[in-house]
């Protein structure tokens, strides 16, 4: 039986199952499997000990219990988003202790810039920003949203929700390309000196995508660190060829000091994730951390 945390977000599953006419296309609404939209309608069904929604291969109709909760439902989830707007529109009203985990090159180069003006417009609001390159367990460290770059997120208890995508790609310093040699082709970097990310996916292989296609670059790098930040710094000293996010490689590239090595070539973007505890759901509090986050990621 769902608890009673769970109540609200199954209840907005089954609002969009109505609405959307398809279990797959509410799952895709809110970011989940749906597998766990379908067990959760069918836990709230044995809770309430009737039939909300009769299914068959081709079509889907409410019941008369059905009917009920769905247009019960829509009230009581109206007068929560009303509830939540309210309290977002009202600064001095977003109250409460906010904790955020994200990775180090992320959390000083996107999130600490923004932290000035969103305490200032929040202060009321308690903040903990904890930074942590490695992935760690956010329900059991207490954290509210975890901000997490990866290629894709897991299906679990938690729900990912992507507020951004960035651009991996390769960079040199001017010296170090000029003493080494410029690569023309992918399949010169193998001759060069790489700097390689240890928490990437693609630590001893690049796949890159170009005008040619996709070609994959089997790599043995001599010299691996495990923070981007410090591979930047690593890159800017000229110490070899590396691959960079762009929420790192931007202000150098801007100014010079790193230029793009195979221009028309790039890595698989990786996707920015806000994972909270609630498999359907955001607290106001998270909510606006979340709408000041994603306006610092816009170009």
């Amino acid at each position: 039986m769902p608890s009673e945390m769970d109540k609200l977000s199954v209840m907005q599953a089954f609002r969009r199952i109505v609405e959307r006419g398809s279990f797959a296309r509410a799952a895709e609404d809110l970011g989940v499997s749906p597998a766990l939209v379908s067990r959760e309608i069918k836990l709230l069904e044995e809770s309430l000990g009737t039939t909300l929604l009769t299914r068959t291969t081709r079509s889907m109709s409410l019941t008369e219990a059905g009917q009920r909760y769905y247009e019960e439902a829509i009230g009581i989830l109206d007068a929560v988003t009303g509830l939540e707007r309210s309290i977002r529109e009202g600064a001095g009203a977003v109250r409460g202790h906010l904790k955020v985990n994200a990775s180090s090159s992320f959390g000083q180069t996107v999130i600490a810039p923004m932290l000035p003006a969103f305490l200032e417009a929040y202060p009321d609001l308690r903040l903990t920003l904890s930074m942590d390159d490695r992935v760690i367990d956010m329900v059991e460290g207490g954290f509210d949203v975890s901000i997490r770059i990866r290629p894709t997120m897991p299906d679990s208890a938690l729900v990912a929700r992507r507020i951004g995508t960035i651009k991996q790609r390769i960079f040199a310093a001017p010296a170090y390309l000029e003493a080494a040699g410029v690569p023309r082709a992918p399949g010169d970097i193998a001759g060069h000196r790489v700097i390689g990310f240890m928490l990437a996916d693609h630590l001893t292989s690049w796949t890159l995508h170009g005008p040619t296609g996709t070609i994959t670059v089997d790599l043995d790098p001599p010299v691996r660190v495990g923070n981007s930040l410090v591979l930047r710094d690593l890159l800017l000293a000229g110490q070899g060829i590396g691959t960079l996010p762009d929420f790192v490689s931007k202000d150098p590239e801007t100014r010079g000091e790193l230029v793009r090595v195979l221009p028309d070539w790039e890595l698989p973007a990786p996707d920015i994730f806000a994972v909270t505890g609630s498999r359907l759901g955001m607290d106001a509090k998270v909510t606006i951390f979340l709408d000041h986050l994603r306006a610092a990621l816009r170009p």
